[in-house]
């Protein structure tokens, strides 16, 4: 008699190996893109508080009290009152963990608009905050909803 020596695997184990490879990652992607957009959204809405927070910083140390003209402003500030990254996350620019920051001002009054870079896979919801310092969602068009 004598001994089979087998080494190595089988072409069948290895198919039973990759399938249940892929079908577990079938299961998990779509998980994990979910919440790699669910963090994006969580991160934008942070952002807008940080924004807001710092417009009311530098508008109380202005005399007279005034809103930056620009998110470039408040990171070019010493101390700066937010990062580069966050001021720099414009629409023709590199966005800010899926979403980009659109900054208008007036006298006494400014609003920020946070909307997905690419609606749908890096967010879904845009975001508004204005003077008054609440956080809304805005409509198609970027109107606040009330």
């Amino acid at each position: 008699m004598f001994k089979l020596n087998r080494k190595g695997f089988t072409l069948v184990e290895i198919m039973i190996v990759v399938a249940i490879i892929a079908l577990l990652a079938a299961i998990a992607i779509p998980n994990l893109l979910r919440a790699r957009h669910n963090a994006n959204e969580a991160s934008a809405i942070s952002a807008l508080r940080t924004l807001s927070t710092a417009m009311e910083s530098f508008r109380a140390a202005q005399t007279p009290p005034s809103y930056p003209a620009s998110l470039a402003v408040l990171s070019s500030a010493t101390p700066p009152y937010i990062d580069g990254a966050l001021a720099g996350a414009t629409a023709s620019s590199a966005a800010k963990q899926g979403y980009f920051y659109a900054y208008t001002s007036g006298v006494n009054t400014y609003s920020v608009t946070g909307s997905p870079a690419v609606s749908g896979t890096t967010g879904t919801r845009v975001f508004f905050v204005d003077e008054s310092g609440v956080l809304r969602l805005t409509n198609a068009t970027g109107a606040p909803l009330e």
